[in-house]
């Protein structure tokens, strides 16, 4: 009887150590999931504010190209 409980610590303890190695290894990614997520954030906001202030680059562009045509026609 003895014997079989002692199995069963060890048994136990092997478990117990391989969910704390798991915890941790869990934990350091959360951490570096964080750190990942707040760059995101972060370049989202300065985008954000760069739209805001400056407007849509894109949209910006289109609508240069036609007056440069236009100039050019006119040349």
């Amino acid at each position: 009887m003895r014997a079989s409980i002692e199995k069963r610590v060890s048994e136990l303890e092997a478990e117990y150590r391989e969910g704390q190695r798991m915890l941790a290894e869990l934990e350091a990614k959360q951490a570096d999931l964080r750190q990942t997520v707040l760059r995101i954030s972060g370049a989202l906001q300065v985008l954000n504010e760069l739209l805001a202030t400056e407007g849509d680059p894109v949209t910006d562009g289109a609508e240069r190209a036609p007056a440069a045509a236009s100039q050019e026609a006119h040349e």
